[in-house]
């Protein structure tokens, strides 16, 4: 650990710092305003410190920028959760009352007593595939508000409604048939046919930033995409959250980074493990349209497995989360062996990293972890037989129609394009 650790709070005007010793005594203190120069002030205001390490409170979200312009001037980055630094705060003072000084300060005291924060690199090409991979679920939640929308119109100017599921093209035929006999059912029918061509532009769009992702991940030469439902928009997801997968030590470790690992609350003799709602929620969402794809299609492995665990006595949303476990452990074996195949080629030892553990439990990080079975709180903990991962590759993809769906009311969909080869499926 260096010996000064300098806590930034940073904001979209400004970023305050605070310096701290290894016995969290304030060293220094400095504000400075959210410009090119900000990094040559705060170098110049450390200088003084010549053994330091900063902690950016969200490095990853606000504070993104200024922490990969400190890691290209070559200094140690760590990235601090808000949420560790607020109990710091609370539990230092007894209060929630914050500033930016106090903000500060509490980010550098959680950097100084945590023992495993993680430490930032310089992005790299996985960045790229997470910009388009978010560029095209933002399109896809704005294309759910202009279906909605168009239900609502549409159910004004037709008696009865229309059907839930309408295609785009389908959706136009309607509107051209419909006969405006009053300045309002005008109004209303021109508001329709806006919210169509809104819909037909954002399907262009998507279209175009599922391209620039596919691209992306082909260029990365990843190999999760054999894996049946890992389209080229779960993949970017994947590979963009994840960057690095090495700083998992296992796949427990990245299955509670996911969100697909239980979370024990046990007590006294009683083990109990509930469902998690921790973890990247992007990256679980990723998972998720992978099993749901699986679960679909008749003759996947992951269907296989899903009516294995009903089998068994699970309900159905235990065996997806079981199913969704699976993936996860399927995902980090493939990640893992695509970076031991890349240090391969540059000649690089990978440093002992094995990745794929003797044994894979979808229950937990141990076999006897009763994680995901029936009564996932209340049942009594039983050992169960562990399964080895790495199972639900990819196959023929059963014939599907490609499904745009809104949250509520009419599901307008896209004509069905041509099917790029090598890619699963994004969509359920």
């Amino acid at each position: 650990m260096a010996g000064v650790m300098i806590g930034i709070d940073p904001h979209k005007g400004s970023h305050t710092a605070v310096a701290l010793d290894a016995r969290e005594k304030r060293l220094g203190q400095l504000r400075v305003r959210a410009s090119r120069r900000q990094v040559e002030g705060l170098l110049e205001w450390a200088g003084h410190w010549p053994r330091r390490t900063w902690a950016i409170e969200g490095a990853r979200g606000l504070g993104q920028l200024l922490s990969q312009q400190l890691i290209a001037a070559g200094e140690r980055v760590l990235d601090v959760p808000p949420k560790l630094a607020a109990r710091v705060r609370l539990l230092n003072t007894g209060q929630i009352n914050k500033n930016d000084d106090n903000d500060a300060r509490s980010v550098a005291v959680a950097a100084l007593r945590a023992r495993e924060l993680p430490e930032l690199a310089a992005e790299d090409h996985t960045m790229v595939m997470r910009v388009w991979a978010r560029r095209y679920h933002d399109l896809g939640r704005l294309r759910t508000q202009a279906v909605c929308r168009l239900h609502t119109v549409l159910c004004e100017l037709v008696p009865g409604g229309v059907r839930r599921q309408l295609r785009t093209s389908q959706a136009v035929e309607l509107v051209d048939r419909i006969v405006a006999d009053s300045p309002i059912a005008r109004a209303k029918l021109e508001l329709a046919r806006e919210l169509i061509a809104d819909l037909q532009r954002i399907d262009t769009q998507r279209r175009e930033a599922k391209r620039h992702t596919a691209r992306a991940v082909d260029a990365s030469g990843t190999s999760i995409t054999s894996i049946y439902g890992v389209g080229p928009i779960v993949a970017g997801t994947v590979l963009g959250y994840v960057r690095d997968v090495r700083r998992f030590p296992t796949r427990d470790r990245f299955a509670s980074y996911n969100g697909t690992a239980p979370i024990e609350v046990s007590s006294g003799d009683r083990r109990i493990y509930r469902l998690s709602r921790r973890g990247n929620r992007q990256l679980n969402h990723a998972i998720h349209l992978a099993a749901v794809t699986q679960i679909r299609h008749r003759g996947s492995e992951g269907r296989t497995y899903y009516e294995r665990k009903i089998a068994k006595g699970m309900g159905g949303r235990a065996a997806l989360r079981a199913l969704k476990r699976k993936i996860s452990d399927t995902l980090y074996e493939h990640m893992i062996d695509d970076v031991h195949a890349r240090d391969k080629r540059i000649g690089k030892d990978p440093g002992g990293q094995s990745g794929n553990d003797a044994i894979s439990s979808v229950a937990g990080s141990h076999p006897d972890r009763p994680a995901l079975r029936t009564s996932h709180s209340r049942a009594k903990a039983n050992s169960r037989t562990a399964t080895t991962g790495g199972v639900l590759r990819s196959g023929p993809a059963p014939d599907r129609r490609r499904t745009s769906r809104s949250a509520a009311g009419v599901q307008v969909e896209p004509r069905p394009g041509p099917r790029r080869r090598g890619h699963g499926q994004d969509r359920p």
